[in-house]
């Protein structure tokens, strides 16, 4: 055991290894901070890098990169309202308030901190319950993928404040959005309306932006007075209290985090939602989320960095890649000529233990160069809006560009964004609109999985125990929203008479 830890640590004690992996971090964190460039778009490009690299520097390369990239999405997410990456797309409906109101540099520390904390608890995971959380993944078929989705859908009510009529409105559009292209079970289009370019559905990212950006960009010049704007602020980081403050949002939320990324095929995205909905229901400052709440960033970021090191789990104990980006890692290991899995423990257990010591030293990494990033990258907040909008509505035609090379995605971004500029003047919240836009393919594909495997019997969503228990969190969750409900508007007739 001794010897084969040593043997591990001869392998990723190299200066290549050391640069590589701070190398990759770097360059996720910038590509992350640029809407449009996602992160399973860095780590593809970065792979033919490793083509002539060790197999543990080039694996820690794209490690790197992927870790980088989740953090990175926060970025833009906080001083724009344009996140990076799909998993920051719930750090928006706090982060962006709160530096709005000056505080950039406290709502990015913060998202620093939260990543760092998840992704060091994800690590320990990975490490320490490989095999377990392995298995208890593989427990996860299509009828309790469906209702973990469908208890996620619960997230609504809690997004939704007061406006929970409009929310649900808003997220059976998301919903409806989601149904347009293929349909991968039969092979019949929906929705199309004789556009091939729809074949594949509504890209995420030409969404995303244009239903959270360009809104905010034409709300802004739509304004009669057009002045000079700063934030006075934005140089003010957070302090250790707020940090204490969150540190019980941050542990729940990474725990979601490692639970959900064990489980191929979930993602960043509802692991924050999930992290954030639990967050809001038991903070004593609820109201305040989606305003500018601290603990909405602390709980969103927590929840999609501690998927990062869980995602490996499945790939590194049984050769399944967690997600795309995994995916992408797994072909890394093959061109090497390795084959993650079981064997692999017993035959290449040295070089787990590198890939394990690289993962852990990510950690402090990502912390180093998320605060030297943003020292620079929070002055943003001080541009005057009227000349960083421009530059801002420009960034986001090239990242939604980027995606496909296409120009049907621009005018899907400001098709959304006039959508989204109608729900910002008619009071709608769209944070519904987009769970419901991330969640639908996956409620859709594992419900017609499951009904095949059935054979078309409803009984299989009922069949274990996992499926009870997501079951019965669902009820309660709905039923505490809807008491919930009823008292704001019994209170706010009160106040009324």
């Amino acid at each position: 055991m001794l010897q084969q830890l040593l043997d591990g640590f001869l392998l990723f004690a190299t200066l290549e290894s050391f640069i590589a992996l701070g190398l990759g971090v770097f360059i996720g964190v910038i590509v992350g901070a640029i809407p449009g460039l996602t992160t399973p778009m860095a780590v593809a490009l970065t792979l033919p890098f490793t083509f002539t690299l060790s197999p543990v520097t080039g694996i820690l390369l794209l490690l790197g990169v992927y870790k980088g990239g989740i953090y990175g999405g926060s970025i833009t997410a906080i001083l724009i309202n344009a996140p990076g990456t799909p998993a920051a797309s719930c750090t928006v409906l706090d982060g962006y308030p709160m530096a709005k109101r000056g505080e950039a540099k406290r709502a990015l520390d913060i998202a620093l901190y939260s990543s760092c904390v998840a992704d060091f608890i994800s690590n320990i995971a990975l490490i320490l319950f490989a095999g377990v959380l392995a298995s208890f993944a593989l427990k996860f078929g299509p009828a309790e993928v469906f209702t973990l989705i469908f208890f996620s859908l619960t997230i609504i009510s809690g997004v939704s404040g007061t406006q929970l009529l409009k929310g649900m409105a808003s997220a059976c559009l998301g919903l409806l959005l989601a149904t347009i292209g293929m349909d991968l079970v039969y092979g019949t289009n929906r929705f199309i309306f004789g556009q091939t370019d729809l074949l594949a559905g509504l890209n995420f990212i030409p969404v995303l932006i244009g239903l959270f950006a360009v809104p905010e960009i034409l709300n802004f010049f739509c304004k009669e007075q057009i002045k000079l704007e700063k934030n006075p602020l934005a140089g003010i980081g957070a302090s250790i209290k707020d940090f204490f403050r969150c540190f019980k949002t941050i542990i729940r939320g990474s725990f979601i985090g490692v639970i959900l990324g064990a489980i191929p095929g979930i993602g960043a995205a509802p692991s924050a939602f999930l992290s954030y909905s639990e967050a809001k229901r038991t903070s004593k400052n609820a109201d305040n989320f989606g305003k500018g709440e601290i603990e909405g960033v602390a709980a969103a970021e927590a929840g999609n960095n501690g998927v990062a090191g869980a995602t490996m789990i499945p790939l590194l104990a049984l050769g399944i890649p967690g997600d795309v980006i995994t995916a992408i890692i797994l072909g890394a290991f093959m061109i090497h000529g390795l084959r993650p899995g079981p064997l692999m423990f017993n035959e290449n257990i040295e070089l787990i233990y590198a890939i394990f010591m690289g993962i852990m030293l990510s950690s402090i990494y990502l912390f180093g160069i998320g605060k030297i990033c943003i020292k620079f990258i929070s002055k943003i907040s001080d541009i005057p809006h009227r000349i960083l909008f421009p530059v801002v509505l420009i960034l986001c035609i090239f990242g939604s560009y980027a995606v496909n090379n296409s120009t049907f995605d621009i005018a899907v971004m400001f098709l959304m964004g006039i959508l989204g500029f109608a729900m910002l003047k008619l009071n709608i919240p769209t944070a519904p609109f987009l769970i419901g836009f991330i969640l639908g393919p996956m409620l859709e594909d594992s419900f017609r999985q499951s009904l095949l495997i059935s054979r078309g019997s409803y009984a299989i969503f009922f069949s274990t125990p996992i499926c009870w228990f997501f079951w019965v969190l669902t009820v309660i969750i709905i039923g505490m929203s809807f008491w919930t409900y009823s008292k704001s508007k019994e209170s706010a007739l009160l106040k009324i008479k």
